[in-house]
């Protein structure tokens, strides 16, 4: 072995071997990722003329993602900032008059809704609201902007005590925890209280909340054609609380405040979309039957008669959103399909067109799927593009034709930077010879006829997907000097039901097998290391990577990230406890031990010997630290090489702020390379 570097010095060391390589081109550098943006949430005007959108980019000396509203002609013409600056615009909503914006912004005491007017270039701020406001959507005659927000309610106590004297500097009284789920990643302690449907006028002043009681009216809002009514999902069920998945569609008056519901099964219905002409709704949803994971299908429902059908039951893919033609007689929808997101159109009757597969991802730092569309006036199409090589970027189309990139966000960058070259590959897993697909990205100057060391990267969910999409993670490890392997096992999204069912109460399992048979795949090709084999993933990918340790020692050392360790602490410890139990396992860690015993990382710990460092974020509550410190204490009595890289501050989303992503790949390089063999003719 060779000597140990100190854990990030050796990663930028050799992150800045490779800048100062002899290439025409360099590879991607790390303090690139403060310079690279992406478009997000396309919104098309009425007519059709213009997209709206919001430009991320990454502010250097904050170390934070802003985002600022953008407009451009849908032809690629005019292209202007709304807004400027240190911005976090978000909720982007156009009125029917095509003249004015809305979005929610902080300003000095939190977040607010403000307004602008094109033709005046003027923004005013509509409100001053106690919390977050949400979902914004104009009523049809262009009066109202209706929005979701929280409204808090006093926190239970317990017992009494006497009053302090005046003066006096007592603790703060006991809290009260009562609920199901009293916590939520990213958001720490959930406040007592519930979320509910207010309306603002445009022109400002007070603000009405319109529906009330002890349930979260959180989804997106869709108006009826009148501008009487507004049509959102919700659970009213008096077990809500235990209902992880349960939701119906309702009408709103907004006049009066009542409710009516329209939807009654088992199962989630969601992201209601009133058709133009006022008649139709679409929304999506499925019959739940508690499946680990399950795919939305469309579905249109007629507003007179009540009755709903599903657009396309032959649809083996879960659709992810949906919009209506101008003329209300065709759908579009957006799904995955092998690794790609697909951008369709469908009539009424079922009659599906594939429109393009060229849209891109906003994932940004993996290589998620995750694309975002948009239709507007005479079904001018907005969605985002970008494909393995630059983040998401504008297309425009109209109708059933794809359209052209629009916007150019990343060029003056991505034009001096040589990248990582995505190739796909396809294998039959070990295990029962079922289609596995993958990618590998090759570093800058790959030569084929050197040998390279390897990262098998592994995406989480388990119910997710990769494909060939943008990421600034793989980037930079093949910038320095890595073939990276990345695979959809099964139990990945984008390839039907029965293969996300192939893991249903039985994960981590064969997916094991195809990984490594995507790795065999791999070595086969001639040009990787067998001796300098490496293996990370995240959340589900750090689950399987602390399961692949404790079933083979191929690999020379991993990297397991904010995993899944004991199956039975996760389940009564995570912030969605009532969802993991029941559709993860079907039964209480009591009533069957065995089974979450046998499926936890920890039982195959006495068979680790590989150099396994573990990299959470402190404030993560999907997958909570405790899972990271057992593993890291069973590793160490076990005699075995490892370390903790802890996020301050960070969440689940362990590389949300710029710099954290860029921790995290440092770590990562530098416990891999302590790890690389003492001779090497390898280019890494």
């Amino acid at each position: 072995m060779r000597n140990k570097p100190t854990l990030l010095g050796g990663a930028c060391a050799l992150l800045m071997a490779f800048s100062a390589s002899t290439y025409s081109l360099s590879p991607l550098q790390p303090e690139d990722i403060f310079q690279l943006q992406q478009a997000t949430q396309p919104v098309v005007s009425g007519n059709g003329e213009s997209i709206f959108y919001l430009r991320q980019s990454m502010d250097i000396m904050q170390d934070r993602r802003r985002t600022n509203v953008w407009m451009i002609d849908s032809d690629g013409g005019q292209h202007r900032p709304i807004t400027s600056g240190a911005m976090n615009a978000g909720s982007l909503a156009v009125a029917p008059d095509d003249n004015r914006l809305a979005w929610v912004a902080s300003d000095d005491t939190g977040a607010q809704i403000f307004m602008h007017w094109l033709d005046s270039g003027h923004t005013a701020q509509l409100t001053r609201l106690p919390a977050s406001p949400g979902n914004l959507a104009f009523s049809p005659d262009g009066n109202w902007i209706a929005f979701t927000m929280k409204v808090p309610a006093k926190a239970e106590t317990i017992g009494s005590l006497p009053a302090a004297p005046k003066g006096a500097k007592w603790a703060k009284p006991p809290t009260v925890v009562n609920k199901p789920v009293f916590r939520f990643d990213g958001a720490g302690e959930i406040r007592p209280g519930h979320t509910h449907v207010f309306l603002v006028s445009t022109n400002g002043g007070s603000v009405r909340q319109v529906t009330s009681g002890d349930f979260n009216y959180s989804s997106s809002l869709s108006w009826g054609s009148d501008s009487k009514a507004l049509y959102l999902s919700a659970n009213t069920d008096d077990d809500w609380l235990y209902q992880a998945r349960e939701s119906e569609l309702y009408r709103l008056d907004v006049a009066t405040g009542e409710i009516e519901q329209l939807t009654d099964r088992k199962g989630p219905d969601s992201s209601p979309r009133v058709s133009p002409d006022g008649r139709k709704l679409a929304y999506l949803g499925y019959d739940d039957e508690e499946l680990a994971a399950d795919q939305n299908d469309v579905y249109v429902m007629d507003l007179s008669s009540g009755k709903s059908r599903a657009v396309l039951p032959d649809l083996d893919r879960g659709v992810t959103a949906v919009r209506w033609s101008a003329n209300s007689k065709r759908l579009y929808i957006s799904y995955d399909d092998k690794g790609d997101t697909v951008l369709a159109s469908t009539d009424l009757s079922g009659n599906l067109k594939e429109i393009t597969r060229a849209l891109g991802s906003v994932a940004f730092g993996r290589p998620y799927t995750g694309a975002q569309f948009d239709v507007g006036g005479k079904d001018v199409m907005a969605y985002t593009v970008g494909g393995p090589y630059s983040p998401a970027e504008l297309a425009s189309g109209r109708a059933n034709r794809a359209g052209e990139q629009i916007t150019q966000l990343n060029q003056n960058i991505l034009s001096q930077r040589e990248l990582g070259q995505v190739e796909e590959m396809w294998v039959t897993s070990s295990h029962d010879g079922l289609d596995i697909q993958g990618w590998i990205v090759k570093p800058p100057g790959f030569d084929p006829t050197k040998k390279y060391p390897m990262i098998l990267e592994i995406h989480g969910g388990p119910s997710t997907a990769y494909g060939p999409h943008f990421s600034s993670e793989v980037q930079l490890f093949a910038a320095a000097g890595y073939v990276v392997l990345y695979a959809n096992p099964r139990g990945s999204t984008s390839y039907g039901q029965a293969f996300i069912d192939e893991i249903h109460h039985n994960y981590p399992s064969e997916d094991y097998d195809d990984l490594m048979s995507a790795v065999d795949g791999l070595l086969a090709k001639g040009y990787v290391d067998e001796d300098q084999i490496y293996v990370t993933g995240g959340s589900g990918g750090g689950t399987l990577t602390a399961w692949i340790v404790g079933k083979t020692d191929r690999f020379r050392a991993a990297v397991v990230a904010k995993p899944v360790i004991n199956w039975t602490s996760f389940v009564l410890s995570a912030d969605m406890t009532t969802f993991f139990a029941r559709y993860w396992f079907g039964e209480m860690p009591w009533e069957n031990p065995e089974r979450y015993w046998e499926r936890s990382p920890l039982s195959l710990v006495g068979n680790v010997t590989t150099p396994t460092m573990l990299l959470t974020g402190q404030s993560d509550w999907r997958t909570p630290m405790w899972e990271t410190e057992q593993y890291y204490a069973a590793l160490k009595l076990q005699g075995v090489d490892t370390a903790i890289v802890r996020m301050p501050g960070a969440s689940h989303s362990i590389a949300k702020r710029p710099s954290q992503l860029l921790g995290k790949v440092a770590a990562i390089l530098a416990w891999f390379e302590r790890y690389q063999p003492e001779q090497s003719d390898g280019a890494g």
